[in-house]
């Protein structure tokens, strides 16, 4: 079979001869086919360029005309001009064209008016699309290789047609976000529109619906510790900034990680004035879980519904009060769904109140001491459920460890982001006040705000002196 490749300007008579000849070779001969590609005058040197480059060849006037090797692989073979596929014609088929002037001038006339239509209907089939648009910061993190292949689905935004995909990494090269781009759209994933690549702010946030703020790199070098603690904290500050002038005004934010969670959800909150304090928000779904896998452990069963209260990546309490189990081996036992409160079952008030805190702290150095891997596929499930309530897809009953600004909530100071119980209820969360606060544990939430407070003053004071 004869494949060959035409391509000139739309307003080339030339093009518009070779063109009909074409299409008289392909009308008399069954194994004969032709591709044509018209391109606009004012890109056609630029085009003829870089397939020229590509293909190490060398030619300079529309036409460009060459055959495909569709069997062989590899480059195709370059004939040349309009005068050498003619040529080629008459040499191989014995077809010709007289084509007059006044014809060819009215080929190309129409030839440029159907592509102009054709990109007037794309545009205007562009703009009826009206895409989510999300943003991921730190896209290089492992945590975003385990969330996009399932962060773009009906399950999560139900009521989306199409996704724009944004990916941002100030730490990274180009390179490496192009190969991620690349492996995204290898996916082909139904919802996905586009995706762009950053390493700087100038676009970012912009019309943004959902932004995902993954976990900030660290250094590796203990004496630089510090130094990229208020790195981190100034960019925070920067991106509230940007979030204020550039998202959409019903945005969500999430903030996740294990470095300063509730800290750089509190600097976004106090740079985007306009923003209303509700959309942001940062998970605690990485203890919460290792709580569960050491209250498993200990009842070799499975667990729901434990609280995290406190500053997620510093001091924090782990509540069973709501905690319960599933199939647990005792007195009474139940079908699958049947549950049991965990602290009738834990017969040892210090292993709740003491031990199992201990635990906790003890899994995350564990995790945080091996691979990242574990740790990413966890903060990935949880924005994913967080993501997945926040749209209208979870029980009422459900609860979340949420780090949110508490406004006069158990008489903390303003403006502290802390780890509280939520629920979602028509994609919008509340605060759970539907729980027991007792005295010991309001001494320890005003300890945490304590701690939250002083690394606000901390951040703030080394940005005054430097």
């Amino acid at each position: 079979m004869a494949t060959f490749v035409l391509a000139g300007k739309t307003d080339c008579p030339h093009y518009a001869k070779a063109e009909l000849l074409a299409d008289q070779l392909q009308q008399c001969l069954p194994n004969f086919r032709v591709h044509k590609i018209c391109v606009l005058p004012d890109q056609w040197k630029e085009w003829l360029e870089d397939t020229c480059s590509r293909n190490r060849w060398k030619h300079q006037h529309s036409p460009l005309v060459w055959r495909e090797l569709v069997y062989q692989g590899g480059r195709g073979i370059l004939l040349g001009g309009f005068s050498d596929f003619l040529e080629h014609c008459q040499e191989y088929y014995h077809i010709t064209s007289d084509m007059p002037s006044e014809m060819m001038l009215s080929v190309a006339a129409e030839n440029h008016d159907t592509k102009m239509s054709l990109i007037v209907e794309e545009q205007h089939r562009a703009s009826l699309i009206k895409p989510l648009h999300i943003w991921i910061c730190s896209a290089l993190s492992p945590t975003c290789h385990f969330l996009i292949p399932n962060l773009l689905s009906a399950e999560v935004f139900p009521h989306v047609t199409a996704v724009s995909l944004h990916l941002v990494d100030l730490e990274a090269a180009e390179e490496e976000l192009q190969e991620l781009k690349l492996d995204t759209e290898d996916l082909a994933l139904p919802l996905l529109h586009q995706v762009t690549t950053h390493t700087d702010l100038e676009e970012a946030f912009k019309e943004a619906d959902v932004i995902l703020l993954l976990n900030e790199p660290e250094e590796g070098e203990v004496e630089s510790k510090e130094e990229n603690k208020f790195k981190v904290l100034e960019r925070y500050r920067e991106y509230g900034r940007l979030i204020d002038t550039r998202a959409n005004k019903d945005v969500k934010v999430i903030v996740s990680g294990d470095s300063f969670i509730n800290l750089r959800c509190s600097l976004l909150l106090e740079n985007a004035h306009s923003i209303d304090s509700s959309s942001f928000l940062s998970i605690a779904t990485r203890l919460e879980n290792e709580a569960r896998a050491v209250v498993a452990q200990k009842l070799k069963v499975r667990t729901a519904d434990v609280i995290v209260w406190g500053n997620i990546s510093g001091s924090f309490y782990v509540d069973l009060q709501r905690a319960k189990v599933f199939n647990y081996t005792g007195a009474i036992r139940g079908p699958a769904f049947f549950s049991q409160p965990v602290l009738k079952m834990v017969h040892e008030r210090k292993w709740a109140e003491t031990d199992l805190q201990d635990l906790v702290c003890r899994q995350r150095a564990a995790v945080a001491s091996k691979t990242c891997r574990a740790a990413a596929m966890t903060d990935a499930n949880g924005i994913l459920s967080v993501l997945k309530a926040w749209s209208g897809s979870c029980g009422v009953d459900e609860v979340f460890s949420l780090g949110v600004l508490c406004p006069g909530y158990y008489n903390l100071p303003e403006g502290i982001v802390l780890s509280v119980p939520a629920t979602f209820t028509g994609g919008k969360w509340s605060v759970l006040f539907d729980v027991a606060v007792g005295d010991e544990l309001k001494e320890r939430l005003q300890v945490f705000a304590s701690e939250l407070q002083q690394e606000k003053e901390a951040g703030a004071e080394k940005e005054l002196l430097g």
